[in-house]
């Protein structure tokens, strides 16, 4: 009877989440052409991008305050109502961090070095890439509750977060080279512009952070 009722009231809060990660894994995938278009000096092209973000941003953030207004007090599942809010906090994350860092860049009309662009661009694909790999695993929480939380299911939601580990050590790990060969050339940059690029590059790589903590939380859901 525990399983009927999670399923009966558990499904329209589980493809809310499942629709608000999907818009904020949409919301960083836009950094790549926002990044792009800045690398390239197309700062028109780069406004238009940053103007999808912060659009797909709001939306996230609409549909963050409609769960949280309409999300039961009492749930009829099996862990408590603060752990699906703490997963939509760490998604809603992603989507605010590449509001915050286009808009760095846009409106300081930052230019990212020719030395560290290709790399740069590299790690914002992966930090993107981690946070496909969020949405890929929030996406199997219905299919979580169709199962009771048992069987094959879990040891397939298991594997897609210890992939998703991999890639957020992956990200660190071009974080540390990236800072290192802009450490390089920075004494041929404005002194300015140094701190803000290491700002940059710290922000990008919190999307990856907070793609990780998605991970976290569903096995804490996983726990239960």
């Amino acid at each position: 009877m525990a399983n009927v009722l999670a399923n009966i009231f558990g499904s329209p809060v589980v493809l809310s989440l499942e629709k608000h990660v999907n818009i904020a894994y949409q919301c960083t995938k836009k950094l790549e052409e926002f990044f792009e278009a800045a690398i390239d000096g197309d700062w028109d092209k780069a406004a238009k991008s940053r103007d999808a973000i912060n659009a797909l941003e709001h939306e996230a953030d609409d549909l963050k305050k409609e769960i949280r207004r309409h999300l039961p007090r009492r749930l009829f599942m099996r862990f408590p109502r603060q752990d699906l809010l703490e997963l939509l906090l760490v998604q809603d994350k992603m989507a605010n961090r590449a509001k915050d860092v286009s808009g760095l860049v846009l409106g300081r009309k930052m230019h990212i070095p020719d030395a560290i662009a290709d790399d740069f661009l590299e790690f914002v694909r992966r930090n993107i890439n981690a946070a496909k790999q969020a949405r890929k695993s929030v996406r199997e929480l219905h299919e979580l509750f169709t199962s009771g939380f048992r069987g094959a299911e879990v040891s397939l939601v298991e594997s897609l977060i210890d992939e998703l580990d991999q890639i957020e050590t992956d990200t660190d790990t071009r974080q540390a080279d990236l800072q290192s060969a802009l450490f390089v050339i920075e004494s041929s940059l404005e002194p300015v512009n140094v701190i803000f690029l290491y700002w940059v590059i710290e922000l990008t790589g919190e999307i990856a952070d907070m793609a990780e903590r998605v991970g976290h939380r569903l096995e804490l859901l996983l726990s239960h």
